[in-house]
């Protein structure tokens, strides 16, 4: 077996990149060179050309060794060994080879690139058909995603070298040389990330991927715990930011489940969404900010109700986008009563129902 070692950097690259690390093409091609200096291709060599070119900063340590564990299989590292300045390696394993996890191979280059391998094919599987195994895998890449959104003027300004004058800190620096200005102090509007709105339809016909989305949802709030909301929607509205701010995503999901009194129940979308925007969205959580909807679009109401709902929310957020876990199969069509009357209303409308389709998802909501 040939191992195309650029396409496995490439891919590796592209899970940090979703995790929050600034892996970018030029520290890829520099990967590259580094493995190819250090002559056999292994999980050893792989790990330390990774680690030394593909982290720019101590944070990014942490973040690198736990993608290359879910990326390469195998086990995490010990405790204490993320900031030991010679750490040791973690133990790689492909996880859908005959021999058990941590078992020893000859060719570890065929480890490496049965790991990787079964990574992308996981990528492309729909979650509804994932055995116990590779849904444990998948949960550890979701763990990894991290959406983030486009920055946004602020109405604070900062000092800055150009730009408008700033009166108050030219007057302060003038009193400090007996009422002389002796230059002009400077500012600009800062900007900040827009807030993140997830909707999480839990009703019976999306469980097949609520568990794969309130993961997606705890992983965004995991990113930015202040500049994100997750609310789930059923027979009713429950806010569950606070339960996904646990650590552990297994620990979130439980406390989620816990909050949501309607899980895998019956579907109300447009008096949940109406209780959304009632009692949050216009008040100011959902003004300018990207609100996405996960949902099938199966509406036991009136589907003119959830239109008029949906042309609310559209207004107030700065993107409406709306993830279908139908969207990406063959034959899917918007017939379902619900998702035709929101479907005029929306910005983009995505498939969620693979890692790659949550992928695209992520530059979705960064555009």
């Amino acid at each position: 077996m040939t191992l195309d070692v650029t396409a496995l950097l490439v891919g590796f690259a592209r899970t940090l990149r979703h995790a929050g690390v600034d892996a970018g093409p030029d520290r890829v091609q520099t990967t590259v060179r580094a493995v190819d200096a250090l002559g056999e291709v292994t999980a050893t060599s792989i790990y330390w050309a990774g680690r030394q070119t593909l982290c720019a900063e101590p944070d990014d340590l942490a973040i690198y060794d736990a993608a290359f564990v879910a990326y390469f299989g195998g086990h995490r590292p010990a405790g204490g060994t993320i900031m030991n300045p010679t750490p040791t390696p973690p133990s790689i394993a492909a996880p859908y080879t005959s021999g058990p996890p941590g078992e020893s191979t000859d060719d570890e280059s065929l480890v490496l690139g049965l790991s990787a391998s079964a990574v992308e094919i996981l990528r492309q599987r729909d979650f509804a058909l994932l055995t116990p195994l590779e849904r444990d895998e998948v949960r550890r890449l979701l763990a990894l995603l991290g959406p983030q959104t486009a920055l946004r003027r602020s109405r604070r300004r900062r000092p800055a070298g150009g730009g408008d004058i700033d009166p108050t800190r030219t007057v302060r620096a003038a009193l400090r040389h007996g009422g002389e200005p002796t230059r002009l102090a400077r500012r600009r509007r800062s900007h900040r990330p827009r807030r993140l709105v997830l909707l999480v339809d839990v009703s019976g016909s999306m469980s097949p991927y609520a568990d794969a989305l309130l993961r997606f949802a705890h992983a965004a709030v995991r990113r930015r715990p202040t500049g994100t909301e997750v609310f789930t929607l059923g027979t009713r509205l429950t806010r569950v930011t606070r339960a996904l701010r646990h650590r552990d995503p297994d620990a979130a999901l439980h406390a989620a489940s816990v909050a949501i009194p309607d899980w895998h129940g019956g579907t109300r979308l447009a008096d949940a969404l109406k209780a959304f925007l009632d009692r949050w969205g216009q008040r100011g959580t959902a003004r300018g900010a990207v609100v996405v909807v996960f949902s099938d679009g199966w509406e036991r109401g009136d589907p003119a109700a959830l239109a008029a709902q949906t042309h609310r929310l559209g207004r107030l957020a700065y993107r409406l986008v709306w993830v279908n876990p139908h969207r990406g199969k063959a034959g899917f069509a918007p017939l379902a009563g619900g998702m035709a009357a929101a479907l005029p209303h929306l910005d983009d409308f995505v498939a969620g129902h693979t890692l790659e389709a949550l992928d695209e998802l992520v530059r979705v909501i960064a555009k």
